[in-house]
């Protein structure tokens, strides 16, 4: 039976989402960007921070990477709450209208105004029962999954944008590796013509090196102008890189170590290669894999 294909998910998306209940409406964004690993921030109105572990449990459970911002909005409806005088600050007022008595020629305050003053007439939220209060967490919780649900879909979205942009860069690494197997400067007869050639200026130069030595010289020239090794470490590259896109999932990690390889196999193709057509082809490989690596830094 087929395997069946995860999202592959971004690390960037933006989502919203609000509601109201008892008295209070309330409205919640959700944003991430690129990070190394769950870097969650929490943004909470005053007197909403008992829900943090529950927001943070919710979020954990669904995203494994990237920095995401909770940023959470509330407001009370009118007349939700009750306006009361703040004992202190009128006192504070009256005080201060006592001390001047006598020593300023201007009318009494008016009532109005005093209580105009600000910090005299406060208004407090009317505390709720303890059902009431459970109603308002269930639906601010239900606020915040729904919020996460848009996350999850939008960094899918991007994700699978992703998924084929890293499809073409291995089928395009695929081509090079196959355009560099076929080069000509790989033909046997070739190489030999070359060795043949490289021998002959080291005896010419080597102030009678031995045959043991020239033997050794010889050698060393041929392993270093074979490229096959590398070539079939690309090749398995590209199958494992493209098995990865197929089961999909958190794989970023992964596929950020797998890009490393790819360079290294690169870096060795171009510094063996014999012939400046095979290195061009290798610095192409290298300009492939730099945008394969780009990419990859936004996967999950």
């Amino acid at each position: 039976m087929k395997a069946r294909t995860s999202p592959l998910r971004s690390m960037t998306g933006y989502a919203r989402a609000g509601g109201g209940a008892e008295g209070r409406d309330f409205e919640i964004e959700l944003k991430s960007v690129n990070g190394r690993g769950l870097d969650l921030r929490l943004r909470l109105p005053p007197g909403l921070e008992a829900f943090e572990p529950d927001i943070r449990q919710r979020l954990t459970a669904r995203l494994t990477r990237g920095s995401v911002t909770l940023s959470a909005g509330l407001q009370h409806e009118a007349g939700s709450g009750d306006v009361v005088i703040n004992q202190a600050a009128l006192g504070a007022v009256l005080d201060a209208l006592a001390a001047l008595q006598g020593r300023i020629d201007a009318d009494r305050p008016r009532l109005d105004g005093i209580l105009a003053l600000k910090g005299v007439l406060e208004t407090r939220e009317t505390r709720l029962s303890p059902q009431a209060e459970e109603a308002f967490r269930a639906a601010f919780l239900s606020a915040i999954d729904r919020a996460l649900d848009g996350l999850v879909a939008a960094r899918e979205d991007e994700g699978a944008r992703i998924r084929a942009v890293l499809g073409d860069r291995l089928d395009e690494i695929e081509d090079m590796m196959r355009r560099a197997e076929a080069h000509p400067a790989r033909n046997a007869e070739i190489i030999r013509a070359r060795l043949a050639e490289q021998v002959a200026e080291l005896t010419a130069a080597g102030n009678g090196l031995s045959e043991e030595r020239l033997h050794q010289e010889a050698m060393l020239l041929a392993t270093k102008a074979d490229i096959r090794e590398e070539l079939d470490r690309l090749a398995a590259h590209v199958a494992s890189g493209r098995q990865m896109l197929a089961e999909g999932g958190p794989i970023g990690r992964r596929l950020d170590f797998l890009s490393q390889e790819f360079n290294r196999e690169a870096n060795t193709l171009c510094s063996k290669s014999n012939a400046v057509d095979l290195t061009a082809i290798g610095l192409e490989l290298k300009a492939a894999i730099d945008q394969l690596r780009e990419q990859v830094q936004n996967i999950e």
